[in-house]
């Protein structure tokens, strides 16, 4: 017979648990400014009326969104399964660069510290790896690598001549964590093979910076094949026929890999984007369509153990995946594909509007949790 719950025991373990570490709620804070920055950034760059004009913001789109937004994300989940303080020091230096770039301080300052926090993301992983010993952690570490070197080579290049690398730090660092989730329903040599893969768009990254056009084309080839892969194996295709909270992320996560495999095909055929249309659609089917449904799908079961919050489900968390994945529609195959400028903008700002629901249905359904609780 389970023992008796007693809440004062409860409660005790909770603050010895607090006591060893950090409160980490007040991480996520300049994960958000960079969102709301990069959303902003955004909108300047479709011509959109913005509430802030700042200048330097669109050249800092991309980074922010990445490094400073998913970058501080990606590290905060990953301090707290290391489950020591000074695994905090990735998020920690993340977001002050997403902060940096978000107050209009120079470039540089930004990029020195998204830098350092994937640094100290890399040490994370190494311990992580000493514990378990597994391919999936060292595709992550692979992927920290990856935002190392793509806030280093931010200080030189645009990101358009970077955008391999921020590429293999998102894709990269969740496909080894549907691996990990996947674990009992994938070939027992899936994760080695994931491990070459990796080091394959590794190296498309690297050779993408002298020879763009053969970078692009073996990143675009390997991507369709991880994409192909992952979508046979993961648990998405068998929990999208259960309700609730695992059909949201079933579909979440489907929908991501369709478009990052839109993306991969770009590469694969055409090698570097030859026209702004082509170029849009790499780029925000990887970043928009992959990396943002993969966190609304990761979302219900990472922030409550983050926030130490509740988060049932609500159907309300529906509603940023429809907007997001009609955004990309709207824009995708209603502006770079049919070539119409009216759907693109459309498009644009429903992707906003999708990415600002979500933190407000987080709210809602933590607010709620908490009540029930």
């Amino acid at each position: 017979m389970a023992p008796a719950h007693d809440p004062a025991l409860s409660l005790a373990s909770s603050g010895r648990r607090s006591a060893r570490v950090p409160s980490r709620a007040w991480l996520m804070i300049p994960a958000a400014l960079s969102l709301l920055a990069g959303l902003d950034a955004g909108l300047l760059l479709a011509g959109v009326t913005v509430p802030l004009h700042a200048a330097a913001l669109p050249a800092r789109h991309g980074v922010l969104m990445t490094l400073g937004f998913l970058g501080t994300l990606i590290s905060l989940e990953r301090a707290v399964a290391l489950r020591a303080p000074w695994g905090y020091a990735a998020p920690a230096l993340l977001g002050a660069g997403g902060v940096a770039l978000t107050l209009g301080l120079p470039a540089r300052v930004g990029a020195v510290l998204l830098a350092d926090g994937s640094v100290a993301l890399l040490a994370v992983y190494a311990m992580l790896y000493r514990r378990q010993h597994d391919a999936a952690t060292a595709v992550e570490s692979l992927a920290a690598v990856a935002a190392t070197g793509a806030a280093v080579l931010w200080l030189r290049l645009p990101v358009s001549h970077l955008l391999l690398w921020l590429v293999a730090f998102v894709v990269l660092t969740i496909c080894a964590e549907r691996v990990e989730l996947a674990r009992l329903h994938l070939p027992a040599r899936a994760a080695g093979l994931l491990l070459v893969g990796a080091f394959l768009v590794m190296a498309a990254a690297v050779a993408s910076l002298a020879w763009p056009d053969i970078g692009d084309h073996v990143a675009g080839a390997v991507l369709l094949v991880l994409t192909g892969a992952l979508t046979v194996y993961d648990v998405a295709r068998h929990t999208i026929r259960l309700p609730g909270l695992p059909r949201l992320s079933a579909v979440a996560l489907l929908c991501g890999y369709a478009w990052l495999a839109v993306a991969a095909a770009v590469w694969l055929c055409v090698g570097t984007p030859i026209s702004q249309a082509q170029y849009d659609t790499a780029v925000h089917g990887v970043f928009l369509g992959f990396g943002m449904s993969m966190v609304i799908a990761h979302a219900p079961v990472i922030l409550p153990a983050v926030a130490r919050t509740p988060m049932p489900y609500r159907r309300i968390q529906w509603a940023p995946l429809v907007v997001l994945q009609l955004s990309l529609v709207l824009r995708i195959v209603g502006g770079n594909a049919w070539g119409s400028n009216r759907l693109w903008t459309w498009g644009a700002v429903l992707g906003v509007t999708a990415l600002l629901l979500l933190p407000l249905t987080v709210v809602v359904s933590m607010v709620s949790g908490r009540r029930t609780a």
